[in-house]
């Protein structure tokens, strides 16, 4: 691993000291590690000394203009409550909901509890212990980490000082995160933990260039791999405390403070990268700026009504944007966040009883799977109310959308009055008689389904196609499930559906400020309603383009700011009367007109990769890579005979004279 120099600093200290420091005057606070071998491992103990400083150079630091208010204040910029940039939220949650239980992460060591106030200080003192690093505004840095209160403290942190997060989950494959790391042109990284360090080093070590490293869990004695002892590792509580140090010497040092000059963090610079691909297709990095998640920020609220004290369950990765943005608009509500993982997630339903689940389809279809489970596995008298309370149920809630106006067409025409009232009629007639027994079928049944299930306001989906047999099972037993649709490159939501108009089938409405259009794919001209065709995007949270990759942003947005989205689908004709006189607007989906193949966990893989992989195998002759919508790709095969009978004889695995059938 070749280390990247960001200053010098002439000590008398051993030269393995992985240094931090402090400016003060005319001398730099060090705080430092002494590394040394025991068994293979490196041990670490604490020192400080000062050194004399070489240079008086003025620095540059950036900041978030309302989240460090009196450092805005100090240099003559005008206080101001309005966001400019995604850690401005912090101050203003933090003076709204101060003393309130932000996030609550049980499975880490420590279980981890904050205050919406002390989250604010996390972030504050992580970002500025950055700075004491080294790390500057508008470089690059790798997070490779998965869900947890640390890793948001560290995202808003890097955030805080100007500088762009390359974010990525610990399941990904080493090549992938080095590909990532090299593309982005990252300088240091931020990992999970030491066996995630252990596991990349060896690669890191020689195919990339990086400054420093930074665990997020665990200790620095557990890292084993002597690859790259030069390079300076430093556990998340030392930038917390280094952090914390220099924020009270530049508080009581104004002598410091001139050390400084500081410029705010544009609305329109750059966040985050967020590769989608890595390994299944050409790297793309999507440059999210500032803006885009601030227009996610201030509008989810109109999809999710949460007020103060509600809570979230939180198990998405979190480099995925769908999880971030929304876990970013939950916090400027003083909401309760939880933090769980897959294997203690139907435990953690029924322990905390969220308000809200906010998670991909995946999620939805297992607690369905498990649901059918348990239905099947009942007594026989059980499973005969179950299936029975569920069928009359099925036909209530479609009676209900008919009367409610909430079906969806693509026929033009609006029926008739006359059509329309015995429509109407009809379907209120089925929903009244239904109606005791579908009451019935929920003190009976579906409550306890319910309590199982945990979620008491709505889970909202995304990140994939909701199945409509799941779909509607939640919508019979009385657990709402809101629908949604966006891409990473647009921040990622661009529709979804609302509480007080859950059309089934649909992806709900646009978000304000954003406009959706279906486009002809032969003439680029746009559709009318009920026509199926390229559904594109244009609004404040498309992206700024992809990383290094002008062609490829000139093939995803035109020059009139429309985001292909390369999905097949149509609009609700605008009906004021019938069955479908509350959908007008809703978009429908209808497949990809691409070939990339979405799985229920929202990871987009390009197949004709995989498909071009296979083929230099000589035992394959043809192959199709499947799975859209799907947990896992497939594939159809047509395997070259000769070869494959071929191989088996020369493997003794069939007789030699065996002949081709």
């Amino acid at each position: 691993m070749m280390l990247a120099s960001s200053c010098s600093v002439p000590i008398s200290c051993n030269p393995r000291l992985a240094s931090s420091f402090l400016q003060s005057n005319q001398h730099r606070l060090i705080s430092c590690r002494l590394l040394f071998k025991k068994g293979g491992r490196f041990l670490s103990r604490s020192q400080r000394v000062y050194c004399e400083s070489q240079t008086n150079d003025v620095q540059i630091r950036k900041f978030a203009p309302v989240l460090e208010s009196e450092i805005a204040s100090e240099n003559g910029i005008l206080p101001s409550n309005d966001w400019k940039t995604v850690p401005d939220i912090w101050r203003t949650s933090a003076e709204k909901f101060g003393d309130r239980v932000a996030l609550v992460d049980p499975y880490h060591d420590p279980p981890t509890n904050m205050t919406y106030k002390q989250l604010e200080q996390e972030i504050l003192n992580f970002c500025e212990g950055l700075r004491v690093i080294g790390l500057k505004a508008e470089e690059k840095i790798a997070l490779f980490a998965d869900n947890s209160c640390r890793w948001l403290v560290s995202d808003q942190g890097i955030m805080a000082t100007g500088a762009i997060n390359v974010v990525r989950g610990t399941r990904s494959s080493v090549e992938e995160l080095l590909q990532i790391y090299n593309h982005s042109e990252s300088v240091a990284l931020v990992v999970d933990d030491p066996e995630m360090c252990n596991r990349i080093s060896e690669t890191f070590e020689s195919r990339a260039t990086v400054r420093f490293i930074v665990l997020l869990w665990g200790e620095k004695t557990n890292i084993i791999n002597e690859a790259a002892p030069e390079v300076p590792i430093y556990s998340y509580k030392e930038i917390i405390n280094m952090g914390c140090e220099s924020r009270e010497a530049l508080h009581h040092s104004e002598d410091a403070r001139r050390k400084f000059t500081y410029e705010t963090i544009r609305t329109d610079d750059i966040a985050t990268l967020v590769y989608t691909s890595g390994t299944t297709g050409n790297p793309k990095g999507v440059m999210l700026t500032h803006k885009n998640l601030l227009h996610q920020i201030k509008n989810l609220w109109d999809i999710v009504p949460a007020v103060p004290g509600d809570r979230f369950l939180s198990m998405l990765p979190p480099w995925h944007a769908y999880e971030r943005a929304c876990e970013y608009f939950i916090f400027t509500l003083g909401i309760e966040h939880v933090y769980t993982t897959v294997k203690n997630l139907r435990d953690d339903l029924r322990r905390y009883q969220p308000h809200y689940v906010i998670s991909v389809p995946l999620v939805y279809e297992t607690l369905y799977s498990a649901i059918q489970k348990q239905i099947k596995t009942s007594s026989a008298v059980r499973k005969l109310v179950a299936l029975l309370f569920l069928k009359i149920s099925f036909t209530y809630m479609e009676a209900r959308r008919i009367y409610e106006g909430k079906c969806l067409t693509r026929n033009l025409e609006q029926p008739s009055h006359i059509s329309a009232v015995f429509d109407w009629l009809w379907a209120r007639i089925i929903v009244l008689i239904l109606w005791p027994l579908h009451i019935l079928a929920n003190k009976i049944v579906y409550s306890k389904i319910q309590s199982a299930v945990g979620i008491s306001k709505a889970g909202i989906s995304g990140g994939g196609s909701l199945p409509p047999h799941v779909d509607r099972f939640f919508e019979a037993i009385g657990v709402k499930v809101q629908n949604g649709y966006g891409l990473t490159e647009s921040s990622p939501v661009v529709a979804a559906r609302r509480l007080n108009c859950n059309v089934l089938g649909s992806i709900g409405h646009p978000l304000k400020h954003t406009e959706i259009e279906v486009f002809d794919p032969e003439t680029d001209v746009v559709l009318p309603y009920g026509s199926k065709g390229i559904v594109k995007v244009r609004g404040p949270q498309v992206m700024k383009g992809y990383y290094k990759n002008p062609s490829a942003t000139k093939k995803a947005i035109d020059e009139d700011g429309w985001l292909n989205t390369g999905d097949i689908g149509w609009i609700c004709p605008p009906h004021s009367r019938g069955r479908s006189r509350q959908s007008g607007g809703v978009i429908v989906l209808e497949g990809r007109a691409k070939d990339t193949i979405v799985l229920l966990t929202g990871e987009n893989v390009e197949p004709a990769e995989i498909e071009e992989a296979a083929l230099r195998s000589s035992l394959i002759q043809q192959i199709v890579v499947i799975g859209q919508d799907q947990r896992r790709l497939g594939a159809i095969i047509v395997p070259n005979k000769e070869e494959i009978l071929s191989q088996a004889k020369r493997l003794a695995m069939v007789e030699p004279d065996v002949a081709r059938a």
